[in-house]
């Protein structure tokens, strides 16, 4: 899987899972693998080390991956979840919401 439809800052609303139903802004993308990182979804603990005097070690919450197919972009526009289309306008690739046909 090489390209997503989603991409770093766009507005997704996660479908299934503990977290369905929940808005966030992507945070990451790792198209090899086909996941993506969602602010407040999937949060994991991580048992951090101490950096040096400023950066103390312990427990800290941070957002784990979630299947980029789990995930379905909210139009900035209409605001609903949305699947997404494609036009060429003046030579380049551009995506549209298949609802209110907004480009994005």
């Amino acid at each position: 899987m090489n390209s997503l439809h989603v991409k770093k800052g766009d507005t997704v609303e996660v479908l299934s899972g503990k977290d369905r139903g929940v808005r966030g802004e992507v945070r990451r993308v790792y198209p090899q693998t086909g996941r993506v990182t969602v602010e407040g979804v999937a949060m994991v603990k991580k048992h951090q080390r101490a950096q040096g005097p400023n950066n103390p070690g312990g427990i800290i919450d941070r957002e784990g991956t979630v299947d980029a197919s789990t995930v379905m972009l909210v139009c900035p526009k209409c605001s609903e979840k949305t699947r997404v289309g494609h036009v060429v306008e003046n030579g380049k690739k551009v995506r549209v919401c298949k609802k209110c046909g907004a480009h994005f």
